[in-house]
């Protein structure tokens, strides 16, 4: 009987073994099961919900702006409409408006000059109409105030629309809006549209380059040529459009660039 009893016991531990084991080995699944779904939710929400947000963002931006280039278009048409702007001191010239001494308030701009657009502010529309591309042009490249809004940012220090040189701009492929996803698809003779109240820029595709490095500046230059591949780009000054994006997709390794030339 002490033998048979030492057996059961015997056998009651390696049970106890095997079912501890098989816990910890449930546990694990189980743990590596709800990593895998929280994992599998941060995706959707980086690559789909930002997606979707960014997107819905920039194309209300889009109606803000014509809405605003519609109504500047009336006053300027009926400037009776325009309200009466209330009477403010004037300002000594030998004192700044902060009152700080020695200092003369700023110059009045010439008449009829721009002026540049706010950083990191939509002041422009870009169309790309083989994508079905609407999307706001904003200042800057910032990448937080900028790029993941789903804007098309314009590289400081390239042109502005419609002028001699390079109108260079930067914008997601993937994610945020992703507004240059497709740019790849596009060919010579597409066209790119800008608009920036009121007036209105048609850009005509010339040549894409599939892919070079992410420092190839020559791409944005004031006449458009890699540096990496100097047989890729333009070699006489004109009116340049330039759109950057990053490639292969859902990586930065690259750059993807596509060029065009203002229609005259």
């Amino acid at each position: 009987m002490r033998d048979h009893m030492g057996v059961v016991v015997q056998g009651g531990g390696r049970r106890a073994r095997r079912a501890g084991l098989a816990g910890v080995l449930w546990g694990a699944a189980e743990l590596t099961v709800t990593v895998g779904v929280v994992v599998l939710l941060l995706v959707v929400h980086q690559v789909w919900w930002t997606n979707r947000q960014a997107l819905a963002a920039a194309h209300e931006q889009v109606r803000e702006l014509e809405k605003e280039w519609t109504l500047l278009s009336d006053l300027d048409a009926d400037p009776s409409t325009a309200p009466v702007p209330s009477a403010s001191p004037s300002v000594s010239p030998s004192v700044s408006a902060s009152g700080a001494p020695g200092a003369s308030a700023a110059p009045a701009p010439p008449a009829g000059a721009k002026a540049p657009p706010a950083q990191e502010s939509a002041y422009g529309v870009l169309r790309i109409p083989r994508l079905g591309v609407v999307v706001p042009v904003a200042q800057g490249v910032d990448k937080r105030a900028v790029l993941d809004k789903g804007y098309a940012g314009h590289y400081p220090g390239t042109a502005q629309p419609g002028t001699e040189g390079n109108f260079a701009l930067a914008g997601h492929r993937n994610t945020h809006g992703e507004p240059f996803r497709y740019i790849n698809r596009l060919r010579a003779g597409d066209e790119l549209i800008v608009d920036v109240r009121g007036q209105r820029y048609t850009y005509v595709v010339g040549k894409v380059l599939a892919e070079t490095s992410e420092r190839d500046t020559g791409v944005i230059a004031p006449v458009p040529r890699s540096t990496v591949r100097p047989e890729s780009g333009y070699g006489e000054p004109g009116a340049y459009i330039t759109l950057t994006t990053c490639t292969p997709e859902y990586t930065s390794k690259y750059r993807l660039v596509v060029w065009g030339t203002l229609r005259g």
